[in-house]
């Protein structure tokens, strides 16, 4: 059982999290979009070296998550290419004083919502439309061995998933609940020093 009460923030709320819009350049052809300038993202305190793009296609209902990476740490740049998603970030960070607290944020083919979560954040989604299209940079390359994952309705978690019927995968479903990843040692890869 938790010691606390995990809630809904804000991003700015949550340290280490970023949210911006991708630069759009519409015309009378169509448009053309920059998911991100390395430049600026180093403005937004995101220096990250993407070693891995993964795109996930998904109909309407399906959610994938609460997953993270701790061995190697895994950073996501994360985008709605086409369709929507809720999209939800949970902080899994010992001695954050946010621990267990997640952010949500609606992302679209139509809002260019681009979401940053640094290791130390399980992420996952719910598909809001069919053949949603997500894309994912990484900073890490995908290691089996070193991933793991929350229970996408963990009660402790109070996450608010759309009333929409979920589709989950079997691996998703056996995922650990919050309160049992934290008392697992492998969770000690995600520790901040307290300020």
């Amino acid at each position: 059982m938790l010691l606390f009460r995990a809630m809904l923030r804000s991003i700015e709320e949550v340290k280490g999290l970023q949210c911006f819009t991708a630069k759009c350049y519409p015309d009378d052809r169509g448009f053309l979009l920059q998911s991100y300038v390395r430049s600026e993202l180093e403005m937004l305190g995101i220096a990250a070296d993407f070693r891995q793009a993964i795109q996930s296609r998904s109909k309407r209902g399906v959610v994938r998550g609460l997953h993270f990476q701790w061995d190697p740490p895994q950073g996501k740049l994360i985008r709605c290419v086409s369709g929507s998603i809720l999209d939800v970030a949970v902080d899994v960070r010992h001695h954050s004083p946010t621990l267990g607290d997640h952010v949500i944020l609606e992302m679209s083919e139509r809002n260019n919502t681009v979401f940053w979560l640094p290791p130390g954040f399980a992420h996952g989604f719910m598909a809001l439309e069919n053949e949603t299209i997500v894309l994912y940079e990484c900073t890490a390359e995908w290691a089996p061995s070193g991933e793991g994952g929350i229970r996408w309705d963990d009660p402790d978690l109070g996450i608010a998933w759309p009333q929409i019927p979920a589709l989950v995968s079997a691996k998703d479903n056996c995922n650990l609940g919050f309160a049992e990843w934290l008392s697992d040692p492998r969770s000690a890869a995600f520790t901040v020093t307290p300020d």
